[in-house]
């Protein structure tokens, strides 16, 4: 019986994940990053999928802007968040000296075709360092739902066929705006982009905040998630959208006032009146390396009912 229950299909997922921005980057631009996770479907490599096998977590797909030339990339799951294939692999705590032997170690036996050695057998300078190890670098948020057998089959085949060239521009075509067609794919219209709050731009927060409100007026079986950052780094800061940007970062909204106050007063407008929703403070569990398998299967203390979720700045 417990063979014939490893073997029998799963239910398949698909989440938006949310990470929250860090380092100077994350300073100037604090909208993070969003990627899609699937549990049914996994990397046949770096830039192909497949269906996953049995026992396998599926896999973690997101635009990225300099690496290999590639629209998107494919990586599992664990190594996506920890940069290591086993569970027990995990440090408690990492520093910038362990994480650096931790994610090269992955790029040497996986990653090459993507972000190959230096021409001295060196650790490649460049972006590819996003590919794994994230949550040594952020929190990341997660927001799922289930999907069919035939979904899944229909989005590896649209993948596959489709060209992974690079199609990176951050106001139109960036990572959140590939999450969104991604999530879109199993939930039309699910995810849309915030004309108010973010001026058209499509960012991790409030792709968020438009599924959990897709989900609540539908009534979808949402489960929610988070994946805290490892200890060892400085810690990732609160997510933002545009408008919040703009009128919560002193770096941005004292020179407004002095200069364009209008500006400032159309900002915090658009903030209070669609920007308002805190991607931490939503209920959801806490993953843990080890129970990954439960965790991302969507168990029944992560899901929410539509009672349940709350839109708080």
């Amino acid at each position: 019986m417990l063979l014939l229950a490893v073997a029998a299909p799963l239910a398949g997922e698909v989440a938006l994940l949310v990470g929250e921005p860090y380092g100077k980057f994350g300073f100037f631009n604090p909208t993070g990053h969003a990627a899609v996770y699937l549990s049914r479907v996994c990397a046949a490599s770096p830039t192909h999928v497949r269906l996953c096998e049995p026992g396998e977590l599926g896999v973690v797909i997101s635009r990225y802007n300099r690496i290999d030339g590639r629209d998107w990339i494919a990586v599992p799951v664990l190594p996506y968040f920890y940069a290591v294939e086993h569970p027990d692999q995990v440090p408690d705590e990492a520093g910038a000296p362990l994480v650096a032997r931790l994610r090269d170690r992955y790029r040497r036996a996986h990653l090459r075709q993507v972000a190959p050695d230096g021409p001295g057998g060196e650790v490649p300078p460049g972006d590819w360092i996003q590919l794994v190890g994230s949550a040594y670098d952020r929190s990341i948020h997660g927001f799922m739902l289930p999907t069919s057998p035939e979904d899944d089959e229909r989005l590896v085949e649209w993948l596959n066929a489709r060209p992974n060239r690079r199609r990176f521009h951050l106001l139109y075509r960036n990572c959140a705006d590939f999450a969104r067609r991604i999530v879109n794919f199993y939930y039309p219209k699910a995810v849309r982009r915030n004309i108010i709050a973010d001026m058209g731009i499509t960012t991790p927060k409030h792709a968020a905040k438009a599924l959990v409100s897709h989900s609540r007026k539908r009534d979808l079986p949402l489960a929610q998630f988070t994946v805290p950052q490892v200890p060892g780094s400085p810690r990732s800061t609160a997510l933002r959208g545009v408008s919040e940007s703009l009128v919560r970062s002193k770096k941005y909204v004292v020179p407004l006032v002095i200069l364009q106050p209008w500006v400032a007063g159309s900002a915090a407008a658009a903030y209070l009146f669609a920007g308002r929703f805190n991607p931490a403070a939503q209920p959801s569990a806490v993953c843990d390396p080890a129970a990954f398998p439960s965790c991302l299967g969507t168990p029944e203390s992560a899901r929410v009912t539509p009672a349940d979720v709350v839109e708080s700045q």
